[in-house]
Order: structure tokens, then sequence, then C-alpha cells
């Protein structure tokens, strides 16, 4: 079927572009925007996906605000892929790789919001994220990361807050490509042979440059993807070398509460980040990101559902925050031969299942 964007020169295949190149149930097109200020008292993270083989788009936003987790959640029937709206929620492209709108118009929620995104370096292509189980692709997806500072409004629970780019930050991405979403497929032989999935993904933002990196594991350790790389604004994306992790859990939980990661090229002296986390944002409660039956990126609700949900953060159960990524607004201090820096930003941080290093066996077994 054909749509408006056909009219543009920007074909991959021979089909329309409502249709992609694969029938895999689960291939996906999502924006994702997180926003703070440095006084760090909210954190604020969005997201809107497209899923053209599941017929639908769907988009979130979530606040964590002192001890409140609030969520604004929207589905609807995808139509028209050009169509980057759902129901009180859009976004709009003003300049391709630098500018970004996200609006959230008042509502019935408690959260609302009309921010610019400004980016402060290059986007930056992330490597490949592919794995199989039982020989199916379970992800293969492509990405790219971006720090910026935001200029706008927003407002929580009635609280009007001023966003300026003197004191406002965020990072963004957009990724692509095949990873689950929708309703869960029967499990079959794959529940006898479950996967872990240990993973690391920070976007640090420092006065004259950024720096990305991401870590997957299997169950002994072994690497899946990697990277770590330093971005200014006008030279060439620098490789910082491998990246190791070394995380601090809270006795009795999988709650990662501070971390260490370092950086070393061959014959170099490690770059060594200092991560403290100052407030985590539990994204995968109610926003399609977790485990939550009535609710996944994907699910088919309705032709247009617009929905809300507010929970105290003290009330998520530590068990269910075993299975699903936190992302933490977090504080780096930086050192690098002399010199130290400080910064702000993302750190994403999931333990799900057996991981050797980290000393878990199982999928239910906390730290001591």
């Amino acid at each position: 079927m054909l749509s408006p964007m056909d009219d543009y020169p920007i074909h991959q295949v021979a089909q329309p572009v409502r249709q992609v190149a694969t029938s895999d149930r689960n291939f996906y097109d999502r924006y994702y925007f997180n926003c703070y200020p440095l006084t760090g008292e909210l954190f604020l993270i969005i997201g809107l996906g497209q899923y053209p083989n599941l017929g639908v788009t769907d988009g979130f936003a979530v606040v964590r605000s002192g001890d409140d987790h609030i969520v604004f959640r929207a589905s609807k029937a995808l139509e028209d892929r050009a169509d980057t709206t759902v129901g009180p929620l859009r976004i709009e492209v003003l300049e391709g790789l630098q500018r970004l709108r996200v609006v959230l118009e008042p509502s019935a929620a408690a959260v609302s919001f009309d921010l610019t995104f400004d980016a402060t370096v290059p986007a930056y292509q992330e490597a490949r994220h592919y794995r199989r189980q039982l020989e199916r692709v379970i992800f293969d997806t492509c990405r790219f990361v971006q720090t910026g500072r935001w200029t706008g409004e927003l407002t929580v629970d009635g609280q009007r807050h001023d966003v300026t780019p003197e004191t406002w930050r965020g990072n963004r991405d957009r990724s692509w490509g095949v990873r689950p979403v929708g309703e869960p497929e029967p499990a079959g032989r794959r529940a006898t042979e479950p996967q872990n999935f240990f993973w690391i993904y920070s976007v640090m933002a420092f006065d004259d440059f950024s720096v990305f990196t991401f870590i997957q594991e299997d169950e002994v350790g072994r690497r899946i993807v990697e990277e770590a790389v330093r971005i200014r604004p006008n030279a060439e994306p620098e490789w910082l070398g491998r990246p190791e992790h070394n995380l601090e859990f809270a006795s009795g939980t999988r709650d990662v509460v501070a971390a260490t990661l370092t950086f070393t090229l061959p014959n170099s002296d490690p770059i060594t980040v200092r991560c403290e986390l100052l407030l985590a944002n539990f994204m995968a409660i109610g926003t399609g990101y977790g485990l939550d039956p009535d609710w996944r990126h994907g699910m088919w609700q309705g032709e247009l559902v617009v929905d809300n949900l507010r929970k105290k953060v003290a009330e998520i159960d530590a068990g269910l925050r075993m299975f699903a990524p936190v992302d933490h607004l977090a504080r780096f201090e930086l050192t690098d031969g002399a010199g130290t820096y400080s910064g702000t930003g993302l750190f994403e941080v999931g333990v799900i299942g057996p991981h050797a290093p980290s000393g878990f066996t199982s999928y239910t077994d906390p730290a001591p």
C-alpha cells in the first residue's frame, strides 16, 4: 500500500516504504530521548516506536521525580510511517541529526512538555547489535547516539519547569531492526535454553566532548558487542579501547548502586570513569520495555488508546526489577592521564539471568 512517503527518493527495496525488507514480526523503528536538569531532581525519558509488521505504533513518557514514577503511554494502529504522533504525543524532526522537537500536549496525564533537543556533538553510529538463539536472529539492530541540550517547558504534577540549554542536558538515540516486541510468542524449545541479558549502556556529556560506551556479555562473560568512543564537536570519533566494568550491587538485590568503567588502548594507560548513580528511572515499568502483561512495545491495544500509570518507587518490587534494565541519571568523573573531567548523563544497566563475572548463577539469586 502506498503512502505519501513514496513520493520521496528514499526506497531501499523494491516495495513501498510502508513495507520493510523483512517480514520478521519483530522489526521495529524507534526514537529515545532523555532530559534532566543539572540539579538532578528529576529524570524524564521519552520514546516512540513503529512496528510495521505488527501494524502498531506507540509512545511513552516516564518521569522519576522524588519517590514518584509517573508514566504516560499511548498506542494506535500504524498507517502512515511519516506520522510520528500517538494521541497527544508527537515528535518533529526540525533538522535531521541536529534538532528535534518532542511535545506531549496537556491532558489527563500528570506530565506535559514542549521541548526542543539541540545536539552538541555529531550523531555517532554504534556497532551493529546481533545475536541468535537456536538459529533464530533475536537481535539485529542499527542505532546512532547523540548528546545535546534542551529548550522549552516541562510540567510535572502542576509544577512548571522552564527548560533552558544552560542547565538542561540529555541524550537521544534512534534504533531500528529486529528485537523482541509485541505479544509474547510461545517459547517452545527456547524455554529450555534461555539466554541471559547483561548490558551496560552509558552516554556521558562533558564540557568539551562526550563519551559513549556499551557492553553486552553472555553467561560466562564473553563479549557479544562492545564499544567505547570519545566524540568531539568537530573531530573524528576517538576509539578509547576495550571497555571494562566493575559494578557495585545493593545487598539482597541486583540493584546497581555505583560503577567504575575503564577503557584501555594497547600500550596505553587506562582511562577511568567513576559513575555516581543519582536517580534511577525504572523505565521498564509501565512503558512497554518490561514484562507488563498488558503493555509491551508493539502490542495491539486498539485503534487509539491513551493511558496513564503511577507508582511509588518504593513499591516497585525488587524481584521485578531483576528482569529489566534501569536508566540512571549519573554523574561521571573521568580521569585521563593528568586530567580529570566532570560530566553527567545516562548509565543504563541490566543484569538479567546468569552472569558468572558478577557471581549470579540463575535468574533470581541476589547479590550477597
